[in-house]
């Protein structure tokens, strides 16, 4: 008996080291196939800083939202990956727009045959877009429900659409009922299935721009009926991308659309080499060109830094100033780093930082004197030239009005009219009753306690952030306090008017002046214009600049309004980041566009290249 049972344990003990040898084996066989897959599918590995907030194009202005809107939702037209200067080309249309009337009227005619990605809001038949669903799509951005920050491209420039539009004095909820999206306007007609015109009141410089913003990309009116306020989570587009896995505030996945039209590249590289080879190597090729986009929310800098090093991402946009001696070397990538053959470029993206201040607020908002001058007490507390050494590591310049270079309508040659002084900072909040209590804090005017609170990011960037801001408010005797959360819970509490202050950022959606300065417009408060300033004054001067090309004419209105900005201190302008980009030897096509947010549908991974140097 024992001798059958150690046979048969023998037998047994035979039997399981072959199905293990054999199980090892073929994971030895598979993995190499499974890693050759992944290359084979080229799957592109990205990062962005903060969390998503919707994908709803009419309501996201945030920069990873954004980013991934214009991957799955088009528009009409959008910009050439490579020409310098921008220059925009047809996108879904046949042709750029005909323009007549004296720059008042534009027909736009569309490509047939380019179709929404499947939804259960179809019921199983494809949807064709058509001219009705970019009327819709505008018409969307007029909904006060939405309080979408992009009306102010459309809001008054469209002829006849104070049909769409709702008086400042109707209370929310009459304005959700009373809005109609069938309403017709004149502006606004689709003349045939693939055709439709939009009639302005008058000429605008920027239209043409703002046909290429993400914002005005097409979306299905079934797709927004089917979800109702949830449509933000369910993308429907006709883009070269489709939304696939997402764990929100931590991981995305774009897919590649199978059913996307064939879209050749075709750019002008004008005179540059590098984007001329860019160029060669992208001609005749059809986009996109990965399978996969896998995007992941990394808000710690630390981390941004030692995934890229550790080849988890394939780039890196704008190396956190406080790390970039991990990367660089007196302004160079470390030797041992281009040995490696990582890639280092410096790139001026169209973007200002600022800290805004709620201009509704009942501490330290208003017009009157004394309001005024605790906003510019704490305007002249801040030390940009400090900020940008210590914090920049020199990587920024100074912002002294809300236009950053390269955009129309910079002036080089303004100079602010306030500075780094704490001395008159004490002494103007001294001269307007703002006196220090037993504590040394100062209390105010009426004597009961001072205390403001800034909202920040919940990552270890806003606790530097913080310790700026506590610096600069103990210097001059005010208690403040921080309220950390989310960038996209802070985004929602601003448009409620909940936010007293906070430092922001604003990227160009297209590169002229009015983009930065409708930030400040009255009637965009509680939109785009989180600050709520409402100048009379200075809403005349941007009303008047609407009418003006790029001129001297034009520059002295934002030169006005930038006086005016300085005068009321509704923000305290930062800086200009200059942007650091590191990128991996295996990563293909790569330049930075001045406004898209994303160039993932030209970039190549050569998996070759990747899977030695891993």
């Amino acid at each position: 008996m024992r001798a059958f049972v150690g046979r048969c344990c023998s037998v047994f003990s035979l039997v399981l080291r072959r199905m293990v040898t054999t199980t090892v084996m073929a994971l030895f066989c598979t993995l190499p196939c499974l890693l050759n897959a992944e290359a084979a599918e080229k799957i592109l590995h990205v990062l962005v800083t903060t969390p998503e907030s919707s994908l709803d194009p009419a309501v996201a202005s945030d920069v990873p939202s954004v980013a991934v809107n214009e991957n799955i939702f088009e528009p009409m037209l959008r910009y050439d990956y490579l020409a310098r200067p921008l220059k925009l080309k047809p996108n879904t249309l046949k042709a750029m727009p005909e323009i007549s009337d004296g720059g008042k009227t534009y027909l736009l005619r569309l490509q047939p045959g380019i179709f929404f990605t499947p939804d259960p809001a179809f019921k199983g038949q494809p949807r064709e877009l058509i001219a009705e669903d970019y009327i819709y799509s505008i018409k969307r951005l007029y909904d006060p429900a939405l309080k979408s920050p992009w009306l102010f491209m459309f809001e008054g420039k469209i002829l006849d659409d104070d049909k769409l539009r709702q008086p400042d004095h109707v209370p929310d909820q009459a304005q959700n009922k009373a809005f109609d999206v069938q309403i017709p306007v004149a502006g606004l007609q689709a003349l045939d299935r693939y055709t439709l015109r939009i009639r302005l009141t008058a000429p605008d410089n920027n239209f043409l721009f703002i046909l290429a913003t993400t914002a005005t990309g097409a979306v299905a009116r079934q797709v927004m009926d089917a979800y109702g306020v949830q449509a933000g989570n369910h993308p429907v587009g006709t883009g070269p991308f489709v939304l696939g896995a997402w764990q929100r505030s931590f991981r995305l996945e774009l897919v590649a659309n199978p059913q996307y039209r064939r879209v050749v590249f075709d750019g002008e590289p004008g005179n540059q080499p590098e984007a001329q080879s860019i160029a060669r190597q992208l001609a005749g090729k059809t986009l996109p060109l990965v399978s996969r986009v896998v995007i992941k929310i990394v808000e710690e800098q630390q981390s941004r830094v030692l995934g890229f090093l550790n080849r988890e991402f394939d780039y890196l946009e704008q190396v956190p100033p406080p790390l970039s001696d991990m990367l660089l070397q007196h302004g160079k990538l470390k030797p041992t780093l281009e040995q490696q053959g990582i890639q280092l470029s410096f790139f001026s993206p169209l973007q200002t930082y600022y800290v805004w201040m709620n201009m509704e607020d009942p501490v330290i908002g208003g017009y009157t004197p004394d309001k005024i001058a605790l906003r510019r007490a704490i305007a002249l507390s801040y030390d940009n030239q400090e900020d940008i050494s210590l914090m920049e590591k020199g990587l920024a310049i100074p912002a002294v009005t809300p236009l950053p270079p390269n955009v129309l309508g910079y002036d080089p040659d303004f100079k602010s009219p306030l500075r780094h002084d704490l001395a008159l900072a004490n002494a103007l909040l001294d001269r307007y009753s703002y006196r220090r209590g037993p504590d040394h804090f100062r209390q105010l005017p009426d004597g009961t306690p001072l205390q403001l609170v800034m909202h920040s990011l919940a990552s270890t960037t806003g606790r530097l952030r913080e310790e700026v801001w506590r610096k600069n408010m103990d210097a001059i005797g005010i208690r403040i306090v921080f309220q950390s959360d989310k960038h996209s819970e802070i985004l929602r509490a601003a448009r409620l008017g909940k936010v007293q202050m906070t430092e922001a950022n604003w990227i160009a959606d297209f590169p002229d002046g009015e983009n930065f300065y409708q930030l400040l417009y009255g009637k965009n408060a509680g939109r785009a214009n989180y600050s709520r300033f409402n100048l009379p004054a200075f809403n005349q001067l941007y009303e008047q600049s609407l009418a003006l090309p790029d001129s001297p004419e034009r520059k002295a209105l934002y030169q006005k309004m930038a006086w005016l900005m300085h005068a009321y201190n509704p923000w305290v302008p930062r800086i200009h980041p200059l942007s650091a980009d590191v990128r991996h030897p295996w990563l293909l096509n790569y330049q930075r566009h001045p406004v898209d947010m994303t160039n993932w549908r030209y970039l190549d991974i050569a998996t070759d290249n990747k899977q030695h140097a891993n």
